[in-house]
């Protein structure tokens, strides 16, 4: 990984947490009925979320697998695990482009750590 993205990434760190969290609510509760349940699945997919920001790819696979059980526990499926990412990832994005764009060197970092998660954020397949 390059400096910038490393750079980026440490930003990422330090000001995303919220906004994974208030996104992946939102996805799960366009999905699930009972609040308490669409909460309870958006804290162990920001705790995926949070392994990817880290570069802890054993936690990130381990963080994801034990997600994609309680989703299917859930009456959801992978589908709904990639659209809540696909809508996280377009907020960081657009954060990043509106909060940034004074900043080039910032912004850059920023692009490119976003885009090394995506690269990550690939779908599952079913087991």
């Amino acid at each position: 990984m390059n400096s910038q993205a490393a750079e980026g990434l440490t930003g990422l760190l330090e000001w995303s947490g919220p906004v994974i969290f208030d996104r992946l609510c939102m996805a799960y509760a366009k999905r699930i009925r009972n609040h308490d349940n669409a909460r309870r699945l958006a804290k162990q997919h920001c705790r995926v979320w949070r392994a990817l920001l880290e570069g802890d790819a054993g936690g990130f696979e381990s963080e994801r697998g034990i997600l994609a059980r309680d989703l299917g526990k859930a009456g959801l499926t992978l589908d709904d695990l990639a659209d809540a990412d696909n809508q996280t990832m377009n907020e960081l994005v657009e954060i990043v482009i509106a909060r940034f764009r004074r900043s080039p060197r910032t912004s850059q970092g920023y692009h490119l750590a976003l885009l090394q998660l995506a690269m990550q954020l690939r779908p599952m397949q079913a087991a």
